[in-house]
């Protein structure tokens, strides 16, 4: 399940964080709250951004028929 996290502390400081975006997709996730916020202070890339994306899973096979 993909979600976005939106944290704003007592001080206005807004935090954003993917959960279960894998890949570089989490940064394209986060890229239009930055817009809204005004400015980026600081990025920190999780383990997620590091895994493959999963984009589904196809099962083949084969089945042989002999006469």
């Amino acid at each position: 399940m993909e979600e976005i996290e939106i944290e704003i502390d007592a001080a206005g400081k807004v935090t954003v964080r993917t959960l279960g975006i894998k890949g570089a997709a989490c940064l394209d996730a986060v890229e239009a709250l930055v817009k809204i916020v005004g400015r980026e202070e600081s990025k920190e890339l999780t383990a997620e951004y590091y895994e493959q994306p999963v984009y589904g899973q196809t099962h083949l096979s084969q089945h042989l028929r002999t006469s």
